[in-house]
């Protein structure tokens, strides 16, 4: 970490060079390049230098004078850059070889290959975004909703680091505050007092935990849900996954042991991407391609973030219900699901869901899966939110949770204000890593690896 508060210093930088737009064919395709000095591969490049922030029509050139292709360039001069420094943008034809031929000129010329996040790193370096900013470039670009992709913005134009920044100016005047009784013992626990010290820290605690509920939800919106449809042969797993998906997607007969292996989609629900997986109904198998298709089964299950366990509601949960559910992970929320109520001319459940609660659907008439849907958002934890949500990491939410376990420890350090000045701190710190003020060269490396070449 560095023990100055600021950011990890980046060596001289060197031109770095990379195709910035998505992989294949397209009808525009752009190479990037970004670094000091950029004048010479301009004049290499295009036999001319570019007025700041204009598209000017060129020619690349290669090294011979010939024409790669024809297109537009923009030169943005540092610091009014992405990466704060001079960057140059090839704007030419989307083919996959035509633009390899532009990049390796850029090359021969003195450029490196660029890592996996290095333009957004070098931003981070050069103060134009923050870390939790950086981090929404790439949230951005995976996003597979609207919903995510609207979150992602925010935390790219700020928000979450402007939250983040206000409960650190609040920690800050309580540590002066504190210190101020520390250092001059004539300020005794009624200067505290006086400057609300125990109501500001209830109130942060609070605020934090807000943060960490919308977080929460970002975290959804980014990664999605994971459910996996588990139970006997023959109860409809695949088809309550063809209804859930509004489409056949699994083959759906009357024999057991149709499934053989594990079948997934993808849907979106309140803007939250929800991975499904169909597995191989579970029972004792003779033939060694379904017992195969069954260990698959249990692996699925241990890995999910919501099990729906499958029952046909005429039979009620047998023996073999039971111990499949006995056998599924107890951290793992799960909801049993009667099917067949089609068979039995029974209604839905109109009972508001819990995790194991027993909903009762038919997958063929669709009857009783908007309750499900429901009720899978609930069980994966989602909540809508009053505020804006913003996208969120693992380590977001980590870091917000360490800082309210030290708020919390320094609430109840009233009398011990050594012990509180330096919870204060801790829980400060633990905040400054989330925007990167304070960070580490390995937490860097980490969070960048994961970025596509070109961002």
């Amino acid at each position: 970490m560095c023990s100055s508060g600021l950011r990890p210093l980046m060596a001289k930088p060197d031109v770095v060079a990379a195709v910035a737009s998505a992989p294949g064919r397209a009808a525009i395709g752009i190479v990037r390049l970004s670094g000091p000095l950029l004048n010479s591969f301009m004049h290499a490049l295009l036999a001319r230098e570019l007025p700041p922030r204009r598209a000017v029509l060129s020619d690349f050139l290669d090294h011979d004078g010939t024409v790669l292709d024809t297109g537009i360039a923009i030169f943005f001069p540092a610091p009014h850059s992405y990466t704060g420094e001079d960057v140059l943008e090839l704007q030419g034809h989307g083919g996959p070889a035509v633009l390899q031929l532009v990049l390796k000129r850029c090359l021969e010329l003195g450029a490196r290959l660029a890592e996996p996040g290095e333009f957004s790193r070098r931003a981070f370096l050069n103060d134009k975004l923050d870390l939790a900013q950086a981090e929404s470039v790439a949230d951005l670009i995976d996003a597979s909703s609207e919903a995510a992709a609207r979150a992602a913005t925010r935390s790219l134009k700020g928000e979450f680091s402007r939250q983040i920044d206000a409960l650190v100016a609040e920690l800050i005047d309580l540590r002066v505050l504190v210190e101020a009784c520390i250092d001059f013992p004539e300020e005794d626990l009624e200067f505290l007092e006086a400057h609300g010290v125990q109501q500001r820290l209830r109130s942060l605690r609070e605020r934090i935990g807000e943060i960490v509920n919308i977080g929460t939800s970002g975290k959804l919106l980014r990664d999605g849900i994971k459910v996996v449809l588990v139970g006997r042969p023959n109860v409809g797993k695949s088809s309550l996954l063809n209804r859930l998906a509004g489409e056949e997607l699994a083959i759906v007969t009357d024999v057991p042991g149709t499934t053989r292996d594990t079948l997934r989609t993808e849907l979106v629900l309140s803007g939250v991407p929800i991975h499904v997986v169909d597995t191989a109904g579970l029972r004792e198998a003779q033939d060694l391609v379904e017992q195969l298709g069954i260990e698959r089964t249990w692996n699925a299950a241990r890995d999910a973030d919501v099990l729906i366990v499958i029952v046909d509601v005429r039979q009620g949960m047998t023996d073999e219900d039971n111990d499949i559910v006995g056998r599924l992970p107890p951290a793992i929320p799960r909801i049993v699901v009667a099917n067949k109520i089609d068979l039995m001319d029974l209604v839905p459940a109109s009972v508001e869901a819990t995790f194991d609660g027993q909903l009762w659907v038919s997958a063929k008439t669709g009857e009783g899966i908007d309750l499900l849907r429901i009720a899978l958002l609930n069980a994966a934890g989602w909540v809508p939110q009053a505020e804006p949500v913003f996208l969120a990491r693992t380590r977001h939410l980590e870091g917000l949770a360490k800082a309210q376990s030290h708020v919390v420890f320094a609430e109840g350090r009233l009398a011990q204000l050594e012990l509180m000045a330096e919870e204060l701190k801790l829980a400060q710190l633990a905040l400054s890593e989330l925007t990167g003020e304070f960070t580490t060269e390995a937490l860097l490396g980490a969070i960048f690896s994961r970025f596509c070449i070109g961002k």
